[in-house]
């Protein structure tokens, strides 16, 4: 992991230059953006009071006033797109080289849904499958591969429609370096937080996954619910050093996480509630407590495979 000197002598070395250019455009954004509502509302209070007058007619006077809008929503995205990819290019590419520079990066990509299915994490089948920002390379001596993801089921009956979001957030999948004869899951465990004893009896119920499996761990037992289709096989995957590495994962993200270990990988899923990597237009870019941010968020990431110590070889593929 880099320390808090080494990222603020790389934000002033090497990313301030382009963040000073990149200041000004998200300046002239706003300003064109602040421009723009004056004129959309100038506009449409001038012309409101002569075109009744005229046309008597409410529809004739929304047609110069839906052409402004129109306008001013397209501004919008053209400068928006340009500043997304900008940023990306020149920003985020940056960082996740300073932290790793084996990593390639690709801010229109995503993992595979081949891959998100592959994992089996969640059972809902997404007919909504959108992501970007892939990362993918090799870290130390460990295949990794991630990118945020929006998995979505969407259902129309009638004119009702309902959105079910089964995953939001960072995606991530490595190779474990062990062959695996049966798959293992790693699930927060909400049913026992809530429910005690009988939540537990209510996962051990679950029919669309394997057995329930315990572990030794009360803590690791109280943050997540296992299962598998060979306890043995789960346990030897679960060793106390990994258990204890997920729960110090789970701690510092604050957030929920799933583990599945099938066909010789470990695929991770954390859940957040925001974009990543996104710009943010309404903050300063030279605040380094922003940047600070981005860092954190690509360090999470790329991270994962220092934090799980996978580059450990505790076993030898078979």
């Amino acid at each position: 992991m880099k320390t808090l000197e080494e990222i603020k002598t790389f934000y002033e070395q090497t990313l301030l230059p382009d963040l000073e250019v990149l200041e000004k455009k998200r300046r002239q954004i706003l300003a064109g953006l602040g421009i723009g509502l004056l004129v959309l509302l100038g506009g449409g209070l001038f012309l409101t009071g002569p075109l009744l007058a005229v046309t008597k007619e409410p529809a004739t006077v929304m047609v110069p006033m839906l052409v402004l809008l129109f306008l001013f929503v397209g501004f919008l995205v053209i400068s928006g797109w340009g500043y997304q990819r900008d940023f990306k290019e020149q920003i985020i590419r940056r960082l996740i080289w300073f932290l790793e520079p084996g990593l390639q990066y690709d801010p229109k990509g995503k993992v595979a849904p081949e891959d998100f299915l592959r994992s089996e994490l969640f059972q809902t089948r997404s007919n909504l499958y959108k992501g970007d920002d892939r990362v993918w390379g090799r870290v130390g001596k460990t295949q990794i591969e991630f990118s945020e993801i929006l998995a979505q089921h969407i259902r129309r009956s009638g004119k009702t429609t309902t959105v079910h979001t089964i995953f939001r957030g960072l995606f991530f999948m490595a190779d474990f370096h062990k062959h695996f004869r049966t798959q293992t899951f790693v699930f927060p465990d909400t049913a026992e937080k809530l429910l005690g004893r009988f939540g537990k009896t209510l996962q051990s119920l679950n029919p669309a996954r394997p057995n329930l499996i315990a572990l030794e761990d009360p803590r690791f037992e109280k943050e997540f619910v296992v299962y598998g289709q060979d306890p043995i096989e789960a346990r030897y995957i679960l060793s106390p050093n990994l258990m204890e590495r997920i729960l110090q994962f789970r701690q510092k993200t604050g957030r929920r996480i799933f583990l599945s270990f099938v066909d010789s990988k470990l695929y991770l899923a954390v859940w957040f509630d925001r974009s990543l990597f996104e710009p943010k237009l309404f903050r300063s870019l030279l605040d380094f407590q922003t940047i600070q941010e981005y860092f954190g968020d690509v360090q999470l990431a790329v991270g994962i495979v220092e934090d799980l110590n996978l580059n450990t070889r505790i076993w030898s593929k078979e």
